[in-house]
């Protein structure tokens, strides 16, 4: 079967522990934060979580997409004091790939070839870097690329924003519908505030604590909110942002004192490249599957909200249940630093079902290029009730 699947029959592996940085619009509070060191403060506030050395760590998979290239993942070992024989794992799957750490954690934790693994992504919009296409003739183009190559093909790889207005024209989402999702993502994020500083790290030296992004938005603001195209605007989509989340992943071989969430599946699909925001529901689909789930059963879904109107389309074509989707708001409320988005969803619900005895839990989101990640979490409470 096409995709990364990861299912019950396999070995198990637990989820212990979850961190995440405040999400801050760029040139925001984290503006002058590396990318690897957003990254330190939440793999330093998940080893202080589970109590443990940064020696216990075999390795650390992380997702970056913005940065300079190099290996982020190594940054943020050596700085974090883990130990050097840690090589750090830097990939980029685009929007998918904080989502895709935790699969490729879980695949070493499930082939014996590691115990404890920091798995999850990091990104600054802010301190982007430029860059410049080589000529063919000579020199660079004069002004720098906003997006790599999707596809091979550049009549099928759409810009995001006019993929996502194109989305709500043909399963006639309307504008309306788009800014209510948005205004009540705000409403739920600013509700949660006081229950989300459990997992949020504070990055030394900014004196953020809260994602800087949530306010009170309005149905009357999104009405006034410059377009961008067509029904998409600023107020019904994520801003770019800064941020980094981590997961530490264990087996069940080590798993004996931890209350622990288990990674029951995980898929990553490739589709349609021309519709991007669809991709997730066949990965979610597929995960379902895996487990033999109704989405009936799910105690919360994290869903990534790009757009207002790909996350209505992932919600109702995967049949979700909307009042279980994203309890503390989503990434509308919060911004969407690109290679951390999918372990921030993680983080949130990771600690949305640690309140949720034998509760499963959904996270999944797009990217460009027509792909689509889910995972699949399950409370299974303390040792001693299992």
């Amino acid at each position: 079967m096409a995709g990364q699947i990861s299912g019950q029959a396999s070995r198990a592996v637990f989820l212990i522990a979850a961190r995440r940085t405040v999400v801050a619009p760029k040139d925001g509070d984290l503006r002058s934060i590396a990318p690897h060191e957003m990254a330190v403060t939440a793999v330093e506030a998940c080893l202080r979580d589970a109590k443990l050395s940064p020696d216990c760590i075999d390795e650390i998979v992380l997702s970056n997409c913005l940065g300079m290239g190099g290996n982020p993942a190594r940054l943020t070992a050596l700085q974090a004091g883990l130990p050097t024989h840690v090589a750090g794992l830097t990939i980029d799957r685009q929007c998918c790939g904080g989502l895709d750490a935790l699969l490729t954690a879980a695949a070493l934790i499930r082939s014996g070839q590691a115990d404890f693994v920091l798995a999850g992504g990091t990104e600054s919009a802010s301190l982007r870097p430029n860059c410049f296409a080589a000529l063919p003739t000579g020199g660079y183009m004069d002004q720098p690329f906003n997006q790599a190559p999707f596809t091979p093909w550049p009549e099928r790889d759409p810009d995001m924003h006019e993929a996502a207005a194109r989305l709500a024209r043909n399963l006639r989402i309307s504008k309306e519908e788009q800014d209510a999702w948005a205004v009540k993502s705000h409403h739920k994020a600013r509700l949660s505030q006081g229950r989300m500083a459990g997992e949020i790290a504070a990055v030394p030296g900014t004196g953020a604590e809260r994602d800087g992004f949530t306010r009170q938005l309005t149905m009357e603001t999104c009405r006034r909110a410059k377009r961008v195209s067509d029904a998409i605007t600023v107020a019904n989509m994520a801003v770019a942002a800064d941020g980094a989340a981590m997961c530490l992943l264990v087996s069940e071989r080590v798993a004996y004192s931890w209350p622990r969430i288990q990674l029951m599946a995980g898929a990553t699909m490739g589709g349609d490249p021309e519709l991007p925001g669809t991709a997730p529901v066949a990965a979610i689909e597929t995960v379902m599957r895996c487990c033999n789930l109704h989405p009936d059963r799910l105690a919360v879904a994290e869903i990534m909200e790009a757009y207002a109107a790909q996350a209505i389309a992932c919600v109702n074509l995967a049949s979700l249940p909307h009042d279980c989707v994203n309890p503390g708001g989503g990434s509308l409320a919060r911004g969407h630093p690109v290679g951390a988005s999918g372990a921030i969803l993680a983080v949130r619900l990771f600690h949305e079902i640690r309140t949720r005895p034998n509760g499963w839990g959904l996270a999944a989101i797009a990217a460009a290029g027509g792909l689509g990640t889910a995972m699949l979490l399950r409370n299974r409470g303390d040792p001693q009730e299992r």
